[in-house]
């Protein structure tokens, strides 16, 4: 029998209320020996708490009981909403430890449990980890919708229709002769097939922003040491978060800021100097600032406005960083704001901006904000979240255009490669049946009768 588990899941005290919560087969009789009597399942009921070595009362709480398997976890499911103060939670706890075969909780042990009792898939789960540490309202939004099981269904039907042309095949090989079998049904499995794997590959493109709502926008701040990126990265985040002298060369690490911007996730971040150097440390920070620009959705190049007009604006940024990724110019410590210069297609090119007062950072924040919205496009249909994700879809699609092109393979082989883009899908939810493909030929072919 496995272990009762139980945690306080309410976060630190002292509190308003502290919630512990307990799941497993000892949840009923820990209910009824604190209590003194079990609550009506789903329904609060105010108890009196009583230690039951010595009677005395511990606290006076709310309890809520879930009887299994209707419970987050699956399994019968009991929260003590108590009194937040330390004596109180330190009281619960020694008595919870106290019953047979019951044990704190593992960190995400609860979770754990729903899943393997069917409760969650793990797109359910990752959604419910992303909601938690949700910043913005465009991430919660998306979290709920995965966490409710929209991502998850998607898979799950793909993996369907993948079981039901492979049951398909199979049918064609061994049950041919069958009255109930139709003739050469195999030769429609890849025209179905070719149609899946551009439904899976269209929805890899989309899921593009979905991946980038749940990671946040990478903008990093490059430029010449003492252009003003420092002082540019504390206007944005309001704070000063990163050291400005008049020396140059001060930043020499890596500094993160993270945003919201209307509801758009955004991570800023302030990196050394590109200069020629003979520091070791600033080499070194030099060469994570080029590291972290390679890996942004956006460079904000910071020049001081005397530099603009002596020189190309873009000099000194690695012919790389021009070519793969978007180039802002900043004019930082300018007097008078001036509008963003755009191109033919309406993207940003240069803009100014002055860290002395909100005024002279409105055109960046503005700027900022339409960027994100340009780049994440928010939808409503499920889209893929994590590079996890993305690794089985891609591995889906390879096995599916293999088997559809292989025409000069023998069938069985290409049935493989259909089991192979299945078993990819299964691996997304977690959910991988080797039974599935009977049950599809026995229900739809009605063989065996």
């Amino acid at each position: 029998m496995a272990d009762t588990i139980y945690a306080l899941s309410s976060g630190a005290v002292p509190s308003g209320v502290a919630v512990i919560r307990v799941s497993g087969a000892r949840t009923r009789e820990i209910v009824e020996t604190l209590c003194g009597r079990l609550p009506s399942p789903r329904q609060a009921a105010l108890c009196r708490l009583r230690d039951p070595d010595t009677g005395d009362t511990i606290d006076e709480a709310l309890i809520l009981y879930f009887e299994g398997p209707a419970s987050f976890t699956g399994e019968d499911v009991a929260e003590f909403q108590c009194h937040g103060g330390r004596a109180v939670v330190s009281a619960m706890l020694g008595v919870l430890s106290s019953f047979d075969n019951c044990r704190p909780a593992e960190p995400g042990e609860f979770t754990s449990r729903a899943f393997d009792n069917g409760r969650m898939d793990l797109t359910e789960v990752e959604g419910l980890a992303d909601l938690i540490a949700a910043e913005t309202e465009s991430q919660r939004k998306q979290a709920v919708r995965q966490m409710g099981g929209a991502l998850g269904q998607l898979y799950e039907d793909w993996r369907k229709r993948l079981i039901h042309m492979r049951a398909m095949i199979e049918a064609d090989f061994d049950f041919a002769d069958e009255e109930d079998v139709p003739g050469s049904v195999a030769d429609q499995v890849w025209a179905e097939a070719a149609e899946l794997q551009l439904e899976i590959s269209d929805h890899m493109i989309r899921s593009r922003s979905g991946e980038r709502l749940r990671s946040g926008l990478q903008v990093v701040l490059m430029g010449a040491p003492n252009a003003g990126k420092s002082s540019l990265l504390n206007a944005i985040a309001g704070r000063d978060v990163a050291i400005v002298t008049a020396e140059a060369g001060t930043t020499r690490d890596v500094i993160e800021v993270h945003l919201d911007l209307g509801g758009y996730p955004l991570t800023l971040v302030d990196t050394a100097g590109l200069r020629k150097t003979e520091g070791v440390i600033e080499q070194e920070g030099i060469r994570r600032a080029e590291a972290r620009g390679r890996e942004a959705d956006l460079i904000l190049w910071a020049v001081e406005p005397d530099g603009i007009e002596k020189t190309d604006p873009n000099s000194g940024l690695p012919e790389d960083l021009r070519s793969n990724v978007p180039v802002w110019t900043v004019r930082t410590k300018a007097d008078l704001v001036t509008p963003p210069k755009q191109d033919s297609s309406g993207t940003i090119k240069e803009i100014a901006c002055s860290s002395k007062n909100a005024e002279g950072m409105e055109p960046l924040f503005s700027a900022l904000t339409h960027f994100a919205e340009e780049t994440i496009s928010l939808s409503e249909a499920p889209l893929a979240t994590r590079a996890r994700h993305r690794h089985y879809l891609e591995s889906c699609v390879a096995g599916l255009e293999v088997a559809v092109s292989s025409d000069h393979l023998p069938t069985e082989l290409r049935a493989e490669d259909l089991r192979r883009a299945a078993d990819a899908l299964g691996r997304i939810t977690g959910r991988i049946d080797v039974e599935d493909l009977l049950d599809v030929i026995f229900r739809d072919f009605c063989i065996g009768k």
